[in-house]
């Protein structure tokens, strides 16, 4: 499979939506409870594209089958060289590389950008993501024990980071 990564487009919304849908609607891999348009998913791909970036993964023919993003870790001046950072994938392309084709182009981004500390939140358990995170070099460095409650169960997050 030839990828090409490249910033994502508000013409990439729909795909980005279609994407994120299914980890909202189908497990609690989201917090978020209502998959969120593609006219919300093009507002948020032009805040973090413009502050942080945010990339997409397609093939030769145009079909993004991933994206991942930069967003700002907390709003206080001294967390602004932290990000936060996420990665989704469609389920058809998933343990294919296409996470680690985006975050080996995103992390040098958001580094060229002054970030020095990126972290990623992963409702656990989830070992794909986990494994991914790993491989591009995250640590752990906490749980957020029964910080969210979906699907009728309360839900743990686990932290990694990277130092960029």
């Amino acid at each position: 499979m030839i990828l090409r990564v490249r910033p994502a487009q508000a013409a990439d919304a729909a795909a980005c939506a279609a994407i994120y849908a299914p980890f909202v609607t189908d497990g609690w891999t989201s917090f978020e409870t209502d998959p969120p348009s593609a006219d919300d998913m093009a507002r948020r791909i032009a805040d973090y594209g413009a502050s942080h970036g945010w990339l997409v993964a397609e093939l030769a023919d145009g079909i993004v089958l991933g994206y991942a993003y930069g967003s700002p870790h907390r709003s206080r001046a001294a967390y602004a060289t932290s990000a936060d950072v996420a990665v989704y994938v469609a389920p058809t392309a998933a343990r294919q590389g296409v996470g680690r084709a985006l975050y080996d182009a995103l992390l040098p981004m958001l580094k060229a950008r002054g970030i020095h500390a990126a972290f990623a939140g992963i409702a656990i358990p989830n070992d794909a993501s986990i494994a991914l995170h790993r491989a591009a070099g995250f640590t752990p460095v906490g749980i957020y024990r029964e910080v969210g409650w979906k699907l009728d169960g309360w839900r743990d997050v686990g932290w990694w980071q990277k130092l960029l």
